[in-house]
């Protein structure tokens, strides 16, 4: 098997294994996938995977080492802490886990912004963990490989299973952060997920000291227009790679990026794209990635004998997955970057079926909602989840974010004020009713708004306060049916429509308690107030 580019073992920290598989191209990487049976080639030449009973992260399995250098900067109420002695002793089990293993070693960028890029060494047991987190991160030319210095590692073993009396963990699997010695311990789980978002993690935690925005959203910009760049707050299964993957538009990344004074730069080279019900109609581009070579298609029913995909099956799980490169969707920008936002989108998917499907918010309503949070979980993404499930996850993105929320809010908001951008609340929730009574957000109506908003249309309609929440909702949209933009006239029983929403009101009061202190008095003035 062709080694590729070749480090000392004993830089890996490992050089007990039996055999260490060095930035193996994709073609290797999957060759190897197969020959181990983890996984079969299917239709177009795309792997298929499954990840075993962890179909989905782990959060309450995830925790930051509480070492002296970073004990005042952590977020402790979000993140649990682990000692630096359980932290040792785990590195030192799993270093002798791995001892005569065959282990798979990737260097790659995360960061397309050279200025703010960080370079990341990931080991795992699995060929196609190494092929999955090659396509998520950026990766180097060869001549850049020489002499790779890595600013953080990730140590990767889904056979090890953690001790919870040994560890001081929760359960077998464990993913543990420490920012001192700069290293990522992930045991107890196949789900490749959980890489990826250590780098976010990482990253949420470093780059806010020079002043970078880093941010759990999709972003695009106008053809042939950097400068017309617009973000995609949200949480899994809201919308980000559907919606930002917009073929009027230049992709500049599906779920992760940075906001600096220079502009927008996606951290990543791929995309980790949900196939659930995915259509070759309404989604034609990321449907096409799962008939090509090189794609991991996870988790998902095939036909044992044909290898079709069965995209509407969700018995092994409702989060089904594709992890891609970003060249393969075409209209990806190859250099990962954009200007300034001159829109900022806030997506939320509501169960409640409350909220319309676009609103505009000021600045302060932008980061009252920003530090808010609100959306529904979707079921599958998170182990546990089996429909959708409201919550509040502040800066959308709670679970990678190891500050307090104030530092991310606060840094949106100056970034905000210095470029004037415009900013949108879209629900790709629910509507007519809530979940289970209602039906979901038809997606053509929200790519119809959203173009609406991108280009300046929407702001040449009119528009009405909002009742609940103080917002400005627009009266009528180019191709949306205006009935469809009162949330409350969709609903059979206004009267239900009304409890409902003083209901959701009342949950918005409750969670940004924890924040109106932290916050200047025009977001408290922005803020939800219960009738």
């Amino acid at each position: 098997m062709n080694m590729g580019t070749r480090i000392s073992p004993v830089a890996s920290g490992l050089a007990e294994a039996r055999r260490l598989h060095w930035n193996l191209t994709e073609p290797a990487l999957m060759q190897a996938a197969v020959a181990r049976g983890e996984g079969q080639i299917g239709q177009g030449g795309a792997l298929l995977v499954s990840t075993g009973k962890h179909t989905g992260r782990s959060p309450k399995d995830k925790f930051v080492v509480r070492e002296p250098g970073v004990d005042a900067h952590i977020w402790w109420e979000n993140n649990p802490p682990l000692s630096p002695e359980h932290f040792d002793t785990l590195h030192a089990d799993m270093r002798a886990h791995a001892r005569g293993a065959e282990l798979f070693v990737q260097d790659l960028y995360a960061g397309a912004d050279p200025a703010h890029r960080l370079n990341v060494r990931v080991i795992t047991e699995l060929a196609w963990h190494a092929l999955f987190i090659r396509h998520l991160l950026r990766r180097p030319d060869a001549s850049e490989l020489e002499g790779f210095a890595p600013g953080f590692t990730i140590l990767n073993c889904p056979s090890f299973k953690a001790d919870p009396a040994r560890h001081g963990v929760r359960s077998e699997t464990v993913i543990a952060i420490s920012f001192e010695q700069k290293l990522v311990l992930i045991g107890g789980t196949a789900y490749a997920g959980e890489n990826k978002k250590s780098v976010f993690t990482v990253l949420n935690y470093l780059l806010p000291e020079k002043g970078v925005m880093p941010m759990h959203c999709s972003a695009n910009h106008a053809p042939g227009n950097p400068d017309d760049a617009a973000v995609f707050f949200g949480l899994s299964g809201t919308g980000k790679t559907t919606l930002s993957a917009d073929p009027g538009r230049v992709l500049i990344g599906d779920d992760e990026h940075g906001w600096s004074d220079e502009g927008t730069f996606n951290f990543e080279g791929g995309c980790y794209a949900k196939t659930i019900n995915l259509s070759a109609t309404a989604e034609p581009e990321i449907y096409a990635t799962t008939h090509r070579f090189g794609t991991i298609v996870e988790n998902m029913v095939y036909d044992p004998r044909t290898f079709e995909l069965d995209f509407d099956d969700d018995s092994l799980t409702a989060n089904t997955r594709c992890a891609y490169p970003l060249e393969a969707i075409s209209n990806a920008s190859p250099t990962g970057r954009g200007g300034q936002p001159k829109n900022i989108v806030m997506l939320t998917c509501d169960a409640f079926g409350v909220l319309p499907p676009i609103a505009r918010l000021t600045p302060a309503q932008a980061m009252y909602h920003f530090l808010s949070g609100f959306t529904s979980k979707v079921a599958g993404t998170e182990r546990g989840v089996t429909e959708p499930s409201p919550t509040f996850s502040t800066c959308f993105g709670a679970p990678f974010m190891p500050r307090r929320p104030e530092v991310y809010g606060a840094l949106l908001r100056d970034r905000i004020a210095a470029v004037g951008a415009d900013c949108w609340l879209v629900n790709t929730g629910w509507t007519g009713g809530a979940y289970g009574t209602g039906k979901r957000m038809p997606i053509k109506a929200t790519r119809a708004l959203l173009t609406a908003a991108l280009n300046g249309d929407l702001a040449r309609v009119g528009f009405r306060e909002d009742p609940n929440f103080g917002f400005q909702v627009p009266v009528a949209a180019p191709g949306v049916d205006a009935g469809l933009l009162d949330p409350r006239s969709t609903w059979t029983d206004p009267v239900a429509y009304d409890a409902q929403a003083a209901k959701l009101v009342a949950m918005f009061v409750e969670n940004f308690a924890q924040y109106e202190p932290h916050v200047g008095e025009d977001v408290r003035a922005a803020a939800v107030r219960a009738a």
